[in-house]
């Protein structure tokens, strides 16, 4: 599968809530996770290895009232690299009703996404 094939299924998948599936389907076993410096540590860090990142996605859905909406973006690919803009408007437990947009940058190797990385104001 090209980088391109897997952009396309992330993206058509993630459109469907189904985040979970993808990452079954799409990630390496030994893929990495990686979050703003400000994120780094705690339950929703940096994580390596699939069974992690499966993990930190149940971690923060147990944090998730309600899903107002969710947008993701056509992929932008340059070699074996591509991003999104992902933008979701939810409610959640701590902080109640909240828009977040980040930029997702995803690296492929051997037709599997190896690593993700995230991109967006953590306040710090």
């Amino acid at each position: 599968m090209s980088t391109e094939a897997v952009a396309k299924r992330l993206v058509a998948m993630c459109r469907h809530g189904q985040f979970e599936e993808a990452q079954h389907e799409l990630y390496a076993k030994d893929a990495e996770s990686i979050e703003p410096a400000a994120m780094a540590e705690g339950p929703l860090g940096n994580v390596k290895g699939l069974d992690a990142i499966l993990e930190k996605g149940k971690r923060f859905q147990a944090n998730v009232v309600q899903m107002h909406g969710l947008e993701v973006s056509e992929p932008l690919i340059a070699g074996n690299w591509f991003s999104v803009v992902m933008t979701m408007d939810v409610t959640m437990k701590e902080y109640g009703r909240v828009t977040m947009t980040e930029i997702c940058v995803y690296h492929v190797k051997d037709d599997k996404i190896v690593s993700e990385q995230f991109f967006y104001d953590a306040g710090g």
